[in-house]
């Protein structure tokens, strides 16, 4: 049985496409620079920032955390509110919670930010750990998924489950022996990506998430 169910923020938790294409335009226009094309911005959900302001902008380290600062000093007053629960999310939380299962959430998101969301949307009182990034410096999947195993008390890896949207969340989860169910309840993951990654399963809506977590 999976107990310990982690889950990331953006993509599964939320639709928060609106405010992070928007920060991300506003950040790179703030440059000077070209926009990619609207299909590139979207790829900017979910991955860690720095690392998609290297690929898809082609910044040099420095410049991609220095874009990352003023994305956030946009994001912070005005994009985070630009953002939606997953429709029946919460209650699905709820129910699993109430089956026994142990609730946390593993996001690449900065801390204060994923603190701020979950509140707002009513998730926390769902969650027994809720982890996020540090201020500084995007972590990887793999350091926010050791992280909240960590805070659970995890000793055995095979009992926790990682629900996500993106290759990021599948493999961050199987670097620390977690296995990972893709949702795609918005789409953000290119055709087959959650598959090919190694996603033990993946699930269209919240209520076949629920499904799968209480038959395994």
């Amino acid at each position: 049985m999976y107990r310990y169910i982690l889950f990331d923020l953006d993509g599964t938790l939320t639709d928060s496409r609106e405010g992070i294409v928007h920060c991300v335009r506003e950040t790179i226009l703030g440059y000077g620079d070209p926009l990619p094309e609207e299909e590139t911005l979207l790829r900017f959900i979910g991955p860690p920032l720095q690392d998609s302001f290297i690929r898809f902008c082609g910044y040099g380290a420095e410049k991609a955390a220095e874009a990352v600062e003023r994305f956030r000093l946009i994001y912070e007053p005005v994009g985070q509110y630009e953002n939606r629960a997953a429709p029946g999310m919460e209650a699905v939380m709820g129910r699993l919670r109430e089956n026994g299962r142990v609730l946390a959430l593993a996001s690449s998101k900065p801390e204060n930010l994923c603190v701020s969301i979950c509140e707002r949307f009513g998730f926390t009182p769902h969650l027994t750990a809720l982890v996020g990034s540090p201020p500084h410096g995007d972590w990887e999947k793999e350091d926010v998924v050791r992280e909240a195993l960590r805070q659970l008390g995890v000793t055995d890896p095979s009992q926790a489950l990682m629900v996500g949207d993106r290759k990021f969340d599948v493999c961050g989860a199987r670097a620390c022996g977690v296995d990972c169910v893709g949702v795609e309840f918005f789409g953000y993951a290119p055709p087959g990506e959650l598959r090919e990654a190694g996603a033990v399963a993946v699930v269209k809506t919240p209520e076949e998430l629920e499904e799968f977590i209480l038959s395994h």
